[in-house]
C-alpha cells in the first residue's frame, strides 16, 4: 500500500480525539476574574486543530467557527479542560466538536461551561486543498454528531448563498443610485 493510499484509509472518530487542559491565570480574565471569551475561543481553536491535525495528518487552517455556546463563566484558577474530535470529514473540509468543562481545583467538581462547532479544511504546504480521510462513525452518538454535521453545513451553505445574494443586491442598488447620480450631473 502506497503512502497515498495509507493517508486514505477511513479513520475512525477516536483516531482524532485530543484533550488539552490550562490553569486559567489573571492575564487570561478580565477585571471581574472572569476568564475572557476571546481566550476560551483560542483555546477551542487550538484544541479543534488538533482533532482535525490528527485526522487529516496534514496542515490544517479554521474556515469557521460557526457556533459556539457559552453556558458558565470560567474563574481564575479554574482548570479548563477541553476535548474534540471529528465529528464528519468533507472532501477537504472536517467538522470538529468542541467540549469544555472546568474543574474546580479544590473540590474536583466539573462543571460543562461551553461547547462550539468550528470547521477546519486540510491544506498542503503551498495552502492548496488537499483531500482527507473519510470518517467511520461507530457508536450511536458518533453516528447522531455525524448526521447533524451534514444538517450544519447545509445550514452553513444556505447562509452563504444569501448573504452573496444580500451583497449582490447591495452592489447593484449602490450602481443603480451611482448611474443616477450621474445621469443629473
Amino acid at each position: 500500500m502506497s503512502s497515498l493510499e495509507s493517508s486514505m484509509t477511513p479513520r475512525l472518530v477516536a483516531d482524532s480525539e485530543s484533550e488539552m487542559t490550562e490553569i486559567v491565570l489573571p492575564n487570561d480574565a478580565n477585571v471581574l476574574g472572569n476568564l475572557l471569551g476571546g481566550r476560551l475561543m483560542h483555546f477551542i481553536d487550538l484544541t479543534g486543530a488538533m482533532a482535525a491535525f490528527r485526522h487529516s495528518r496534514t496542515h490544517v487552517i479554521t474556515a469557521a467557527m460557526d457556533h459556539i455556546d457559552f453556558i458558565q463563566p470560567v474563574h481564575v484558577g479554574d482548570l479548563l479542560i477541553l476535548k474534540s474530535r471529528v465529528n464528519r470529514a468533507f472532501n477537504t473540509s472536517m467538522e470538529v466538536g468542541v467540549k469544555v468543562w472546568v474543574e474546580h481545583p479544590q473540590t474536583s467538581v466539573l462543571l460543562h461551561v461551553a461547547s462550539a462547532y468550528l470547521v477546519f479544511v486540510a491544506i498542503d504546504q503551498n495552502g492548496r486543498r488537499v483531500r482527507v480521510p473519510e470518517l467511520k462513525p461507530i457508536t450511536a452518538d458518533e453516528m447522531r454528531r455525524y448526521e447533524g454535521a451534514l444538517r450544519r453545513r447545509e445550514y452553513r451553505e444556505a447562509e452563504a448563498a444569501r448573504r452573496k445574494q444580500a451583497e449582490q443586491a447591495y452592489a447593484a442598488l449602490k450602481q443603480a443610485e451611482l448611474e443616477a447620480a450621474t445621469k443629473q450631473d
